[in-house]
């Protein structure tokens, strides 16, 4: 069987593998060179296909720099694509098990910093969305600084598949601030606001993953995709029943992770207690 070469520090540190869970099939006993040659290449496209998305984030800053605030917007849609898609793709083509030495989610982890938390501040900064001098540097630093905390928490998702803390989604921010013409007032607040958020173990919901209301959630996450192209073919008129539908989506987002969290809080309390 061809051998397949992995880094020094990767063959002396690899953990053994982890038994396949119900319904999974087991890997060849022969390791990653075992699988089909075109499982594997898929595997690598995979990871192409996330990586992708930094050059996203290089056309994001630039588009900005640009004056192209609109472009960098479509761009930026293009980027939510990619990441709500790429890891149903890494599951299907089983990318952990033909290309072991390979840490897809790191890379995710990369991608998502740049295109959902740097360049949208970037775009942020560039369309006059923030004050002039030290207080416009301070705001566009705190998310900054609390992604930088957030996308390091070993926890920050959960092993039920769910984000612990408000998620890092600027560029949603970006994307309402400019659609909807928001002053540097309503913008400053919140980003202070959303930044205090990261810190506060809110669980909110991974719409691809979350068990619960998955179908649910993935339907309606679709949508507001949607609503996102829609708002930005209309720029800078976006139309009211549009705009409703967007944001009837953040709020059922929002209210569901909040119910989510305080139920399962309750619940954990009553199990801790006596008698009950």
């Amino acid at each position: 069987m061809e051998a397949v070469w992995q880094p020094l520090g990767v063959r002396e540190n690899a953990a053994a593998p982890a038994a396949p869970g119900a319904g999974e099939p087991a890997a060849p006993a022969d390791g990653p060179a075992a699988f089909p040659l075109g499982l594997r290449l898929a595997g690598a496209a995979v990871h192409l296909y996330t990586a992708s998305g930094s050059v996203l984030a290089l056309l994001i800053v630039l588009a900005a720099f640009d004056g192209k605030a609109v472009t960098a917007l479509w761009l930026g849609l293009a980027a939510l694509v990619i990441d709500g898609t790429d890891g149903m793709l890494a599951r299907r083509f089983r990318v952990k098990e033909t290309i072991p030495w390979f840490d897809g989610a790191r890379m995710d982890d990369i991608v998502d910093y740049l295109t959902y938390v740097f360049a949208p501040i970037v775009l942020l900064w560039t369309t006059d969305r923030l004050p002039e001098g030290l207080t416009g540097w301070v705001l566009a630093g705190l998310p900054l600084l609390a992604s930088c905390y957030q996308f390091c928490r070993v926890d920050a998702k959960t092993a039920d598949h769910f984000f612990l803390g408000f998620p890092s989604y600027w560029n949603v921010v970006a994307f309402y601030a400019i659609v909807l013409d928001v002053g540097r007032t309503g913008v400053a607040i919140a980003l202070v606001v959303l930044t205090v958020l990261v810190f506060v173990p809110v669980r909110y919901v991974y719409p691809s993953r979350t068990k619960l209301l998955r179908g649910l959630n993935l339907a309606l996450a679709g949508t507001w995709l949607v609503t996102y192209a829609v708002l930005l073919a209309q720029y800078p008129d976006p139309h009211p029943v549009v705009v409703g539908l967007s944001i009837a989506y953040l709020v059922y987002y929002v209210g569901l992770s909040l119910y989510l969290t305080v139920g399962m809080r309750l619940r954990s309390r009553q199990a801790g207690e006596p008698g009950r």
